[in-house]
């Protein structure tokens, strides 16, 4: 439901240049989620230290823990995209702030091992909804020319979330061992609530509307979201043209084509699905592989154990140093935000995924030196300023692009879908590393695990490199044609049957 006039909201700014300011803050609104996300993240890399002494756990519980999350989100993401197809995009939002709120509570009070993971569990999937369906909401509701940076805004938050869970490791940690990491954890419960209530104000995804066959309210929306009423009608007719139907059409069959919208998405995804649908989904789950099989997990979740490696000693000092990849992550991501439509989503990829080579590689050295040669000061202070600069890489590219790029590639009516196997994939990849990370150190060094990542940042680069066309400034309606393809036939076929049979 829409909760302002059109025509007098002052976000409708009457320059078609400038950035909607009702549109930017639907977006912001809308990525709150993810900074309690980052959150839950960022503070279990410091709380663990105090999990670990007051519960008595050792190292594979530690990973089990640490790694859950991912695995949960993985049933989340999957559930995510039929959830939004289904309730819509905003009150998707809500449910996931429902589930945080759950799950933080159960971690907050956590007397036990078994409590602390089933809070964890629940939080993973609240995860799971908030990394699909930020950034597809961001997505659908902005314009081609600022569409990179709203879509981006959900991996700053993330970022924002992990840096507030690191300061929180910080401040918490001088409290008493029982209190301290309960209170980092059980914290996050506040913006869920505040979240699950704020987002009830806004509107919903036009796009969704449309394919509901809700075209009144609609429009409405799309006019709240665009500069001038010109635009906002240009941007209506596009989605329309998108999945080739017009108004009389939609009007007389939505409610068979959302009865059937369910039964053919997953055919015409994975099935069998168009060649240019079958190259989105290939670009879409190997970005989301190539994010975290590059490592970016080892370092948020142990920076800790990566510098106590590097020579730092103190619980304080670590736990400083972890601010500051905190601090580096939530930077460069500002960076990046506004080079995105800017510079555009390739060169900013290459770029950054070049760069994470050779901090990985020069991480890796620095390691394996430190552990065969002792406290080496120049390794110590390589490894240190490499961890930096792998996470200054990542974030001014990789990091963003990821959500930018999956929630922006698939067609209308397969980008819940499509963006929830993407988020699918990535919580694996995820899931595998920070659950793995630990026992490969052990196998193969802390040094030899880093020259692993670099070797499959390599193959990243290569896979960007042939894989990913640029998608700057184009329409959503467009990037199927970027892809090789043309106009959705299946969606206008199964229209044309339903409106055969409406007619007789």
């Amino acid at each position: 439901m829409v909760h302002a006039d059109a025509h007098n909201f002052p976000g409708s700014d009457q320059n078609p240049t400038h950035m909607n300011k009702f549109a930017c803050g639907c977006a912001i609104v809308a990525s709150i989620i993810s900074i309690i996300f980052g959150y839950d993240t960022g503070v279990m890399s410091g709380a663990q230290i105090f999990i670990r002494e007051d519960l008595n756990l050792d190292d594979t519980q530690i990973e089990v823990l640490a790694g859950i999350l991912n695995l949960c989100a993985l049933v989340g993401s999957l559930t995510a995209g039929k959830t939004s197809d289904v309730i819509g995009r905003r009150y998707t939002i809500a449910l996931s702030a429902v589930i945080f709120l759950v799950g933080s509570v159960l971690m907050g009070y956590g007397p036990n091992y078994a409590v602390l993971m089933v809070g964890r569990c629940i939080a993973g999937v609240g995860v799971g909804f908030a990394l699909m369906i930020a950034p597809v909401y961001s997505a659908e509701i902005s314009s081609a020319s600022h569409r990179g940076f709203l879509t981006s805004l959900p991996e700053l938050c993330i970022s924002l979330g992990i840096l507030l869970g690191y300061v929180s490791n910080y401040c918490f940690g001088k409290l008493t061992l029982k209190l301290g990491w309960r209170l980092m954890l059980g914290i996050a419960a506040f913006p869920s609530l505040i979240l699950a209530f704020g987002i009830t104000r806004m509107p919903e995804s036009p796009r969704w509307l449309v394919m509901q066959g809700r075209l009144e309210e609609a429009k409405k929306i799309m006019v709240l979201v665009s500069n001038t009423e010109e635009e906002a009608e240009e941007r209506f007719r596009d989605i329309l043209a998108a999945a080739e139907i017009d108004e009389i059409e939609i009007k007389a069959v939505s409610g068979a084509v959302k009865k059937n919208q369910g039964k053919s998405v997953w055919r015409e995804l994975v099935i069998k699905p168009r060649p240019a649908v079958r190259l989105i989904l290939i670009a879409a789950v190997g970005i989301h592989f190539f994010e975290h099989a590059t490592g970016i997990e080892a370092v948020v979740l142990y920076s800790p154990r990566i510098f106590k490696k590097a020579g730092v000693v103190s619980k304080d000092k670590l736990l400083l140093a972890t601010v500051g990849v905190g601090l580096t992550k939530a930077f460069f991501i500002i960076i990046a935000t506004f080079l995105l439509d800017k510079v555009g989503r390739r060169k900013l990829l290459m770029t950054s995924t070049g760069g994470m080579v050779f901090a990985l590689t020069s991480l890796a050295v620095s390691l394996t030196m430190v552990q065969r040669f002792g406290r080496l000061a120049w390794a110590l202070s390589l490894s240190i300023v490499s961890t930096y600069a792998f996470v200054a890489f990542f974030s001014i590219g990789l990091g963003p692009i990821t959500w930018v790029y999956s929630s922006e590639i698939f067609p209308l009516r397969l980008r819940a879908q499509g963006a929830s196997i993407g988020v699918a994939v990535n919580r694996i990849m995820n899931a595998t590393v920070s659950m793995s990370f630990l026992s490969m150190t052990k196998a193969i060094t802390t040094g030899g695990v880093f020259f692993v990542f670099a070797g499959i940042a390599v193959a990243a680069w290569w896979f960007f490199f042939f894989m990913l066309p640029e998608t700057k400034g184009l329409p959503l309606e467009e990037m199927e044609k970027l892809f090789g393809g043309g106009g959705p036939r299946g969606d206008r076929d199964e229209l044309e049957i339903q409106t055969k049979r409406v007619n007789n």
